[in-house]
């Protein structure tokens, strides 16, 4: 089976007064942190490697748009605040694209919670297939050329040209509708960033790309990381293989 993935993304890791992004995709049992230039294409293809066959779930950050549709999984918690921001809007037309969209995800949501609960794909399916009708309609509505609908028209064209990564989640198991999981996995990232103002060297970011990896897989894996750590120490002295993370 193929591997699934949460993916997600940090701006702000420092180097030498400069800026840097961490980069982050974790599966159930393992984690990848890498630290790199910027948030563009050429990094989310380095991070998930050119031949990835799983299923990436994300925000819709464009440097992942290189992915098949069918190969993804857009964050519906991301999707909310999309919706939550337009709903606020000046616009009546805005406002109300906004709620209905709300609406959608509201109800997608409770399915997904009795899904976790009863496990019953086939119910999940029944509980998504009118919300696809009701979204898509919004969507298309919403998309046309008017000027009423200037201000979320691209927002909606956008969700339109990758519906498929909407729904991904109903169908595959081990996708959720949300990136929750990498965001999890980020935070302890985040917090050491802040601490430490980041890195003074190219090999200090190896260093600590390295050790987050280890230490969410652990974490992940239910693992002891001093025990790993240890491990890897005593293999290094001896010359013997580093011991894996698998």
């Amino acid at each position: 089976m193929p591997p699934r993935r949460s993916t997600s993304t940090r701006a702000g890791w420092r180097l030498r007064g400069g800026k840097r992004t961490l980069w982050g995709a974790l599966s159930g049992r393992a984690a990848v942190f890498r630290i790199a230039e910027g948030r563009h294409r050429r990094e989310a293809q380095a991070l998930l490697g050119e031949d990835f066959s799983g299923v990436a779930c994300s925000d819709r950050w464009w440097a992942y748009d290189y992915l098949d549709p069918k190969r993804r999984q857009f964050c519906w918690a991301h999707l909310a605040r999309d919706f939550t921001a337009h709903s606020e809007g000046l616009a009546a037309a805005q406002k109300q694209f906004g709620a209905a969209g709300l609406e959608v995800a509201a109800s997608l949501f409770a399915a997904w919670g009795e899904f976790r609960g009863d496990a019953d794909r086939n119910r999940l399916l029944e509980r998504i297939g009118p919300l696809q009708e009701e979204l898509r309609a919004l969507l298309e509505e919403a998309a046309g050329r008017s000027v009423r609908n200037r201000r979320h028209r691209t927002f909606a064209k956008n969700l339109l040209k990758r519906w498929p990564a909407l729904w991904t989640f109903a169908s595959v198991p081990g996708v959720e509708p949300t990136n929750n999981h990498a965001e999890r996995g980020l935070r302890g990232a985040v917090i050491y960033r802040k601490l430490s103002l980041g890195s003074q060297s190219e090999r200090g970011e190896h260093t600590i790309e390295r050790l987050l990896s280890a230490s969410v897989t652990c974490r992940l894996q239910r693992r002891s990381l001093f025990a790993y750590l240890a491990d890897v120490l005593t293999a290094k002295a001896r010359g013997d293989p580093i011991p894996l993370l698998t």
